[in-house]
């Protein structure tokens, strides 16, 4: 063959092949309504530097440290990243007086608590999460400091505190003294520091506590600072007892990711047993998507380090966790707001109020709900109308529900049976899309409108997340092009042959 044929052979491939890799390179932007957050306790995670553990006593984890620490999360990037999770969140880094494992006692806002690691070992954990296209964020304390802060022995800074101490269940919390967040030198102070730590170690978003307990002002000032550093940089944010029309004015001010407390309990009560209804999901979502600018940013959860651990309400209610927390989990990634996953869901941990919901991790537990979390991750990833789109109810009776979700063109149906029996909801195809099929993209059932309808069937306790398409039959054109490509392919082959031969003189003085 000649070196101008095999040219011409190869081009067709080659234009593919920059077709392909410049379609791979056109790569969406990620917004923070796609993140799939892991949120963790620095202290109670993973130990990878034994170098750090003074005062760490294992027999003792209601009040001493347990020796978990920037590299420990470090090497444990793939872990989280195997799982589908895209953002880390971790519990306050500053350096705390004694004891203060859990970050809530702050002595110097400047300064990580040495046995989480350095600040340098802090920027290696986001950088090395950036190389994996995951992003890091940690709380940032605003409300209060430890009971021998420096500040509390200056009479200069009286008026940096309020008069009454910190009135907490949560026994860290209980009696800290409180900041004065309308003095204009605590916010001056606390801003400062917030984008010191963004500039020295590239951090990607605070989360923050008690933010009913200052000025709105002062959040729109802190908004503006920190997006001044990182015009992509989060905000998320927990209050106390209040509505979402009372939150949304923590949403405008630029704490976009306002945590949707009024979810919780519906979301633990609706999958912490069996054959219940999970209506209030969904009205909680209406209303949340008629009352904030942002709805799709806010954050959803079941428990943090301030509650019960979710597996508790499964355990009281004599039920196997296995199947709750898969039933509840495919409903968090599957709804709009940003899931939000405490570390040691993926082996359902159990625990009551702090301190005994936060034990250190324990990585040799079964495997299979990590897995099962890792795939649902990757579908919420892989279809932007899971973190963008709209939803609407299409069935629900008593613990069986199926809703839609849309975005630009996409549409994904997800069905979840949390009953004691087989479940079928019948649909009316205008619901859906008329003449199409549903494609099962978790457990690859496929579902064909007939007859105006589609007919879902779910097995107890189980789930089903579908993508809206065309139904597939012979496709004549494409199978001709195929054909035709091989035939056009055999005769170019075939005379370059016939060429060649007649070039070489050994076959024809044969």
């Amino acid at each position: 063959m000649s070196k101008k044929s095999l040219v011409f052979l190869l081009i067709p491939f080659l234009l593919f092949s920059a077709a392909f890799s410049a379609s791979a390179d056109k790569k969406e932007e990620r917004l923070w309504e796609d993140e799939i957050v892991y949120s963790l306790m620095v202290d109670r995670f993973n130990n990878g530097d034994n170098s750090n553990d003074e005062g760490v006593d294992y027999s003792d984890p209601v009040n001493k440290f347990q020796g978990g620490d920037f590299q420990g999360i470090i090497q444990k990037l793939d872990y989280l990243k195997d799982m589908g999770f895209t953002t880390i969140m971790l519990s306050p880094v500053f350096k705390n007086e004694k004891n203060g494992f859990h970050g809530e006692w702050v002595e110097d806002f400047y300064e990580t608590d040495p046995h989480f690691g350095t600040i340098d070992e802090l920027k290696e954990l986001v950088d090395e999460a950036h190389k994996k296209d995951m992003k890091v964020m940690f709380e940032f304390v605003t409300t209060h400091v430890g009971q021998n802060h420096p500040w509390t022995k200056d009479p200069a800074k009286k008026d940096w505190f309020k008069k009454e101490a910190m009135v907490s269940d949560n026994s860290w919390l209980n009696g800290l003294p409180q900041l004065n967040l309308n003095a204009q030198e605590v916010q001056e102070y606390l801003i400062d520091a917030a984008k010191w730590w963004i500039e020295e170690t590239g951090i990607d978003g605070y989360s923050l506590s008690g933010i009913d307990q200052a000025p709105l002002g002062f959040w729109e000032d802190f908004s503006a600072a920190v997006k001044e550093q990182n015009n992509r940089f989060y905000l998320a944010g927990t209050a106390s007892g209040e509505v979402s029309e009372d939150l949304k004015k923590y949403q405008e001010a630029g704490i976009e990711g306002v945590i949707d407390s009024g979810l919780t309990k519906p979301l633990r009560d609706s999958y912490s047993t069996i054959d219940i209804s999970s209506k209030s999901l969904m009205d909680v979502w209406e209303k949340n998507n008629g009352a904030y600018p942002e709805p799709h940013s806010l954050g959803a959860l079941f428990d943090d380090r301030n509650s019960t651990r979710y597996t508790q309400d499964m355990v009281e209610n004599k039920q196997y966790p296995g199947a709750r927390w898969k039933l509840a989990l495919f409903y968090l990634y599957t709804q709009p707001e940003v899931p939000i996953v405490f570390y040691g869901s993926e082996i359902a941990v159990n625990g009551d109020v702090p301190p005994d919901n936060v034990p250190l991790m324990n990585f040799r537990a079964e495997e299979e709900l990590m897995e099962f979390i890792g795939r649902i991750g990757t579908i919420r990833q892989e279809h932007k109308a899971l973190s963008r789109g709209n939803m609407e109810l299409l069935y629900e009776k008593d613990g069986m529900i199926v809703f839609k979700r849309e975005y630009e063109g996409e549409t994904i149906v997800a069905a979840i049976n949390n009953t004691t029996q087989d479940q079928t909801a019948l649909i009316p195809a205008e619901k859906i899309g008329n003449n199409k099929e549903l494609r099962g993209l978790f457990a690859s059932d496929l579902v064909k409108s007939e007859k105006g309808e589609y007919r879902i069937v779910v097995d107890r306790e189980m789930m089903e997340v579908y993508k809206l398409a065309d139904k597939v039959g012979f496709n004549v054109p494409f199978i001709i092009s195929i054909f035709s490509v091989f035939i056009v392919f055999g005769l170019f082959m075939y005379f370059a042959w016939k060429r060649g031969k007649k070039r070489n003189p050994y076959e024809q003085n044969e």
